[in-house]
Formats: C-alpha cells, sequence, structure tokens
C-alpha cells in the first residue's frame, strides 16, 4: 500500500509540472477525461488510509491462543497419542514433563475452565465415630461406631443414585455406595492409604510388569458362595467389554493386551490372580482398590433377562449379590436405601453397625433440616446460607476436609455455539468467558469453605508420579486468576478483544452489537451452590453482553445429558480417583466416557 501511495505522489507530481508548462509555454491542457481520472484516483486513495486502519484493527484469533493449541475436535488425536505415551513412559521423570504438555493443551482451548480446587464439608453427629474419607471423597461406613446405643447409621449422600453396578459407576456417591456394598483386592485405611482387602498379599517381577496375587482364604459373596480369583478374572474382563460401555475402562490401558481387546488376567487357581502390565504403574494398589477394579459375580449378573444390553441391569433393585460389607436389602426408588450387615464380610468381625439407611435427596435444605430434627446421623451437603454461621460458630459436628480434586466449567467443544467459528475463534471465545469469571467472588461468598482459586486444571498437592509434586503454587497456571478483580477495566477490554477476534461486534458502550449476539444455555444439577454459582456466571458475563440462560435438572438426567454431549456449557466436579495426573488427564481421550466436552468426537 505504502509504494502505491508512492508511485501516486510521483504521477501527480509530474502531472503538475507538465500542466505548469503548458500554463507558461503555450502547451496543450490535460484532457478532461485524464483529470477526471486523476481525481477518481485521489479519492480512492484518500479512502485507503481508513480502511488500513479498520484492517490493523483485526486480530488473528490465533495470536490470542497459546502455542500448545491444537483444533480440540479434528486434531484431537495428538492429545490421545500423547496420553498413550505417557502410560507407556518408564522414565517417570519424562513421564512428568509429558504430562505437563498433556496439561498445556488441555488448557489452551479453554474446553475446560477450572474454578477452584475442592475441598468436602460433612456434617456429623457427636456420638458417631469411626467414619472415614480418602483424599478422593470415597466415605467408609464400615467401621462406624455410635455412642448412643442405635445399630442403624441414617445417612445423606445424595439423590437417587445413577449405578450401583461398581463398573458402571462414575460419580462420587456411587462410589461411596460401592465401597461399602463391594470389596476389591484393595481398600482405603483412615489415613488414606491403600491396604490389601480381598488380597492377602501380592509379588511383582523386577521390571514391574507381572503381577501375581493370592487372594485371603475363605472369601464368600453375599449369598454364601465361594469368591475366587476366577471372579475377578471375570469382572475385569468384563469391564473393558465394549458391551459393557463402562465410563471407566480406560483405566484399563495400562495393562498388556488391552490394545487388542484382551487384558492380560488370569486365574491360575481359586487364589490365584495373575496380570501383566504394559509399563510400570505407580499406582496399581489405588487401580487395584477402585470400585471399577471390584468384583461381581456373573451367575448374578448374567441372570437378568436383558444383562447384554442393560449391563447394570442386575442391580437396580434390592437384594443383588455383593461381597462388601454390607448388601442392600431395602430399596424405595428417589426416596431411601437399606443396606444390612454382610456376615460373609472378610472383615465382619469389625463391622458395628449392623444397618445402613440413606435418605435420598438433592434438596440441602430438606437435608440440613433432616438433620437438625436427628433423623439423620450424617450429611455431606449443607445450604450456601447456612456455611458461614456454621463456621463462625465453631460447630464441633461441621467438618472441612481437604480432597484432590477440581470444579471446573464444561464446554462442548462440538456445540452449535461455535458451529461457525473456526477453531481459533471458539477458543478465543471460551478464553474471554473464562477470564471474565469472578471467581474470587464465588469461593468467597458462595463456597465460603477456604476453597482455593483454581488457575489449571491438575489440582494443588498431586503428586507427579516422580516423587515430586506437580503443582504445589496456587500462584503458577494458565491465567491470572484474579485479573477480574485487579484490574477490572483491562481484563473487560481483554474479553472484548477476544470476542472481536472471534468474529463479534460491539456497541461504543462495550456490549454485543445485536448483529451478533451470544447466549448460552448452563447445565447444572440440583444444588443451592451449583445454582448460585450458575448465577454468579451470568452476572459476569453480562458485562459483555452474553446472555446465559440455567437449566437446572435431576442427578440422573444431568449426568446423561453431559455424558451424551447435549449441552453448550455445563458445572463439572471430578475428584480424582488417585494420586496422578494421569488419571486427571486421561478422562479427555477421544473414547473415554467420561470425556463430557466431547473432544475429538
Amino acid at each position: 500500500m505504502k509504494r502505491k501511495l508512492a508511485m501516486l505522489l510521483a504521477a501527480m507530481m509530474i502531472m503538475s509540472t507538465l500542466a505548469a508548462c503548458g500554463s507558461s509555454g503555450g502547451g496543450a491542457a490535460p484532457a478532461p477525461e485524464a483529470t477526471e481520472e486523476a481525481e477518481a484516483e485521489t479519492e480512492a486513495e484518500a479512502e485507503a488510509p481508513a480502511e488500513e486502519a479498520a484492517a490493523e484493527e483485526e486480530v488473528d484469533p490465533a495470536s490470542l491462543l497459546s502455542d500448545a493449541f491444537i483444533d480440540p475436535v479434528g486434531e484431537w488425536a495428538q492429545y490421545d497419542e500423547l496420553i498413550a505415551e505417557i502410560k507407556a513412559e518408564t522414565d517417570m521423570a519424562h513421564r512428568a514433563e509429558l504430562m505437563h504438555q498433556a496439561e498445556d493443551i488441555l488448557m489452551s482451548n479453554f474446553g475446560v475452565i477450572p474454578v477452584y480446587y475442592y475441598n468436602d464439608l460433612y456434617m456429623q453427629k457427636d456420638y458417631v465415630s469411626g467414619i472415614y474419607a480418602n483424599a478422593f471423597a470415597t466415605k467408609f461406613f464400615m467401621y462406624a461406631e455410635m455412642a448412643n446405643g442405635a445399630d442403624t447409621l441414617r445417612i445423606n449422600l445424595a439423590s437417587e443414585p445413577d449405578y450401583l453396578d461398581p463398573a458402571l459407576n462414575s460419580s462420587v456417591d456411587g462410589a461411596c455406595l460401592a465401597a461399602n456394598s463391594f470389596s476389591g483386592l484393595y481398600t482405603y485405611n483412615s489415613e488414606g492409604s491403600p491396604v490389601p482387602a480381598c488380597a492377602e498379599s501380592y509379588e511383582v517381577s523386577e521390571d514391574g510388569l507381572n503381577y501375581v496375587v493370592t487372594l485371603k482364604e475363605g472369601l464368600k459373596w453375599s449369598d454364601g458362595s465361594d469368591l475366587t480369583a476366577a471372579d475377578f478374572e471375570y469382572s475385569w474382563k468384563r469391564a473393558v467389554d465394549p458391551k459393557t460401555a463402562a465410563d471407566y475402562e480406560y483405566m484399563f490401558t495400562v495393562f498388556a493386551g488391552y490394545d487388542e481387546g484382551d487384558i492380560q488376567v488370569k486365574a491360575t487357581d481359586d487364589r490365584t490372580l495373575e496380570f501383566t502390565l504394559a509399563a510400570p504403574c505407580a499406582y496399581m494398589e489405588d487401580l487395584m482398590a477402585f470400585p471399577t477394579f471390584y468384583p461381581v459375580k456373573q451367575e448374578a449378573v448374567e441372570a437378568y433377562a436383558d444383562w447384554e444390553t442393560t449391563p447394570g441391569g442386575w442391580c437396580q433393585e434390592a437384594g443383588f449379590v455383593s461381597n462388601g460389607a454390607y448388601t442392600c436389602t431395602g430399596w424405595n426408588h428417589d426416596t431411601s436405601m437399606t443396606y444390612e450387615k454382610n456376615p460373609y464380610f472378610w472383615d465382619a468381625d469389625n463391622v458395628k453397625v449392623e444397618k445402613l439407611e440413606f435418605m435420598l435427596s438433592a434438596d440441602d435444605t430438606a437435608i440440613f433440616a433432616a438433620y437438625n430434627s436427628d433423623s439423620v446421623d450424617f450429611i455431606d451437603t449443607v445450604p450456601t446460607d447456612e456455611t458461614t454461621a456454621l463456621i463462625e460458630s465453631k460447630n464441633p459436628e461441621f467438618h472441612i476436609v481437604d480432597e484432590l480434586g477440581t470444579y471446573y466449567i464444561a464446554f462442548n467443544v462440538g456445540s452449535d455455539l461455535f458451529a461457525d467459528k473456526t477453531p481459533e475463534q471458539a477458543a478465543c471465545m471460551r478464553k474471554a468467558i473464562n477470564i471474565l469469571i469472578d471467581r474470587d467472588y464465588i469461593v468467597e461468598n458462595i463456597g465460603q469453605t477456604g476453597q482455593v482459586i483454581a488457575n489449571s486444571y491438575i489440582p494443588l498437592g498431586m503428586m507427579d508420579g516422580n516423587g515430586g509434586i506437580f503443582k504445589d503454587d496456587p500462584e503458577v497456571g494458565y491465567f491470572d486468576s484474579y485479573a477480574i478483580n485487579n484490574d477490572y477495566d483491562a481484563t473487560v477490554e481483554e474479553a472484548i478483544t477476544l470476542l472481536k477476534a472471534a468474529g463479534y461486534k460491539f456497541n461504543d458502550d462495550g456490549t454485543l452489537s445485536d448483529e451478533t449476539p451470544i447466549s448460552i444455555e448452563y447445565l447444572t444439577n440440583e444444588s443451592s451452590g451449583h445454582v448460585a454459582i450458575a448465577e454468579s456466571l451470568q452476572q459476569d458475563l453480562a458485562v459483555v453482553g452474553i446472555d446465559i440462560s440455567i437449566a437446572v435438572q435431576d442427578w440422573n438426567v444431568f449426568l446423561e445429558e453431559r455424558k451424551n454431549g447435549n449441552f453448550d456449557m455445563a458445572r463439572e466436579g471430578w475428584i480424582a480417583d488417585f494420586n496422578d495426573p494421569i488419571n486427571m488427564l486421561e478422562m479427555f481421550t477421544t473414547t473415554s466416557g467420561n470425556n463430557d466436552p466431547q473432544y475429538g468426537r
């Protein structure tokens, strides 16, 4: 443009000189047509600077994203390959580096927006003792004791469970029910460490690949029949069978033979289970304690008429066979469940409470009222507006414990919301929303239990698998989580720049033009805290004219809608299943049953 302008100015100077000579020397004047053409060119070039300025305002959306960015739909196979490489890596230091790279990719597209790192709260009557939880929010009731002389522990965890089949469950409350009614090779003690359960011991080869597990003598199912190593072989192979459609089947990717659809696990006799891994696994004991690795009785599973098409149908009513401390003996759907002590449990002598009664509800106001009226002994939720008073009064029955997990927001990266956008433009949209969220308000006024604001997906304090901590500094992350608080105007301006790069137009007052509106449905489940966070987001995003509508759904419907990608934006939370970052990262592989953002799909 600058070269064209110089040439035009030179031509005009020549023409001016010729015209001057003609006036003084009697030369002929320029033809009228030539004069009009020159004037037209001059006017066109006069408009060029304005057009050039407008063009300079346009920003390449890719320039606003990190170098780690890849298309979260079309190029996500790169992420899948990186996760596979991490799982096969035997150099633990290099493995930790690769996990940082994987988080870089995950965070670069803002399909996952971390809000805060979890802690857990619960209320427990002062006459109850012996209940404990691990860092992954699984609660163990089997060693509870009641100083008031009662033989029944009354509990609220959540509303109607989605699945009781340990291979199919993917919720925290479902894991709690599974841990108290089934028993794996390993479990957790009150210090949060994995310890033998159905296993007596195991040996592992020097290269860390071959395991030989010896089961305890005399293991039984709740119906009194023998439980053997073959039950574990059947259950693990069932969990990876595509017909089972287990959300957590990817946890078996550490096994040799997984890629061929035939994991290497075999019962060599009633008490001996052998299996082979593809690479050493630092968290194998945690896997052996995880519900997906619990045994289920083949005869009971396949006695259900439609067991091949409805794999969880065998335990959707009370009376199903299990092998844990309690068995489900009563189930009034959407209202209550009853579990009674299993006399065949391998540690039954140490189970003191005879019965567990579960109140099924997601209404935290009703739950809190039930607790205060002494109708329940243990609850793991309280209304948001009650939290401050409980803390300030130092109520001894109110407990806050740390967890390894992250409360976050997920976008469906394949949503129609992004249909007319390039992958880079869509990421800029999500990044703009990310920086507009007032996390400080959420933790101070809604959470109120000392949650730490999150600026990365992997939670604080998680081990890196190489003897260190993956993330130990809350200030280090992928964005300034306090920017909206410390420099509101600049942060809003940055959000507007990101949205303009995504193709949106703005009014003079800094709100979206009617030509390019943004309307998003935010999906959440019933809970005063979750709804309050949704309402906070509404206010945060309204500052630039983004319209958020809130859809509140029943728990089971909510889980299925997220899983199936029937949402634009949804509240999410992930509490780790074991203390290694791969657990937080592998869930977002293309085929994972927990890949709610629909990466790669």
